[in-house]
């Protein structure tokens, strides 16, 4: 990794809000599955195996912050993951725990 140096003039508000909003576990979930395929609310909580109410909600902070973004098909809105550094940060995590659980899978 390159060096960067501390600029007292950079303003990290923005992705700060990003990493807040990541830092639950149940949006961290949503936006990792949203990265591989747009869904609608049901199949989201189908999957999660959580309450209609709780992932709405989540959906909710999630679209506020402009992470995600819907779009609506009918009576259906499909989401969908909008915020390149989300997906960054989301996609850098999810490489280092395949790369972590291969590791350890070979070590079994």
């Amino acid at each position: 990794m390159e060096d960067l140096p501390f600029d007292q003039n950079k303003d990290f508000t923005r992705e700060s809000e990003i990493l807040k909003v990541l830092g639950h576990p149940v949006r961290l979930k949503i936006v990792a599955g949203l990265m591989s395929q747009s869904c609608n609310v049901k199949k989201i909580w189908e999957c999660l195996g959580l309450p209609q109410a709780t992932v709405s909600q989540h959906l909710a902070l999630l679209k506020n912050k402009s992470i995600i973004s819907g779009r609506r098909e009918g009576v259906e809105v499909f989401y969908q993951v909008t915020c390149p550094e989300a997906q960054k940060v989301v996609g850098a995590l999810l490489s280092s725990l395949i790369l972590t659980n291969d590791v350890c899978d070979s070590r079994i």
